[in-house]
């Protein structure tokens, strides 16, 4: 098993069950604490993450503000969310790391995959991927804080070869947990994830870091199939699902169900309660990003499309709740 106690658990628990953990990624502007409270509502994933973050603004004077909404834990969350971490150097992740086991993070993940052309201007995310001396560095930085530190990456920036250098790189890094999203950065999600090496990736983890966990990421749209990839392919310990989200908010049933309009939009209810105790928490909260997640609960209903323009259109939660009354007047 990994040097991790946090993964350790984490995997076995998993394994007692006969199937890999399972993760809900962490994405810009979704999983902060309100989502992750309404994934946790309808089907919990063995572990959570956080929006990605900059090392940097963690402890930056003029900064460290902005980052108060992205790093908030709600006391009702369990299990916590991993921080995710995003940067290009071993000083910023040293400090922030220190700073994160302060506030109560047990873990950290490193962000090498964001195909965020900003973030790349910055040398960080898939970047990194072109810069192994950089990567070894904020690894290192991030250690500093006595916390496990994970690596999230893709498996190459512009070529499918560049995983056979890449990945043996981190693997001997010796992460507890290695998350690869099997596609490269210029790929971004343009493509079919490339499952057909991930029998590769099993055995370059064998060769080089027996007790890393490799946890696959790209196309995987629920539970069954992540059940099914990981059954198709032996060696695979975790899961994680992205924009399938985004499809389905009950994409981690274990055991899938038919959910009415009714209990969809109970959900988005949920929601929008939840983002105004946030917002009333006096942390900075913006109502734009909270219109991506409509499409979620309103998907194959009748007049989906005239409904999500409705709700499009609203600036206010009282707003969006007036419209989710008008259509579902049972709450």
């Amino acid at each position: 098993m990994t040097q991790s106690v946090y993964w350790n658990r984490i995997a076995e628990k998993a394994k007692k069950e006969n199937r890999p953990f399972f993760s809900l990624a962490p994405m810009e502007a979704v999983t902060g604490s309100v989502f992750r409270r309404v994934v946790m509502k309808a089907a919990a994933p063995d572990v959570f993450y956080t929006e990605f973050t900059n090392a940097l603004s963690i402890t930056h004077p003029l900064a460290k503000e902005t980052t108060k909404g992205r790093l908030y834990i709600d006391p009702e969350e369990n299990p916590k969310p991993i921080v995710q971490l995003w940067g290009n150097s071993g000083e910023d992740f040293e400090k922030a790391a220190k700073e994160v086991a302060k506030q109560g993070y047990e873990a950290i993940d490193i962000n090498t995959g964001c195909p965020d052309i900003a973030v790349i201007k910055n040398h960080s995310g898939s970047d990194l991927i072109r810069h192994f001396d950089t990567t070894k560095e904020i690894i290192e930085g991030a250690r500093q804080g006595g916390l496990p530190v994970s690596v999230k990456t893709r498996i190459g920036y512009s070529e499918i070869e560049e995983f056979e250098t890449w990945i043996p790189f981190l693997l001997k890094q010796q992460v507890p947990v290695l998350t690869v999203h099997v596609r490269t950065r210029e790929e971004m999600s343009k493509v079919p994830a490339h499952y057909e090496l991930i029998d590769q990736l099993v055995q370059m983890r064998d060769t080089y870091a027996p007790e890393t966990l490799l946890q696959i990421n790209g196309d995987i749209e629920d539970y069954q199939a992540g059940m099914k990839l990981a059954n198709e392919h032996p060696g695979i310990d975790g899961i994680m699902i992205g924009r399938g989200i985004f499809m389905n908010p009950y994409a981690f049933e274990k055991e899938p169900k038919e959910h009415s309009s009714h209990e969809l939009l109970n959900l988005l209810r949920y929601q929008l309660d939840l983002y105004d105790e946030f917002v009333a928490k006096g942390i900075p909260g913006h109502f734009a990003p909270l219109q991506r997640f409509f499409k979620i609960y309103v998907r194959g209903m009748k007049g989906a499309s005239a409904i999500r323009n409705d709700l499009m259109q609203t600036k206010t939660t009282d707003e969006a709740r007036a419209i989710v009354d008008r259509i579902d007047p049972e709450k």
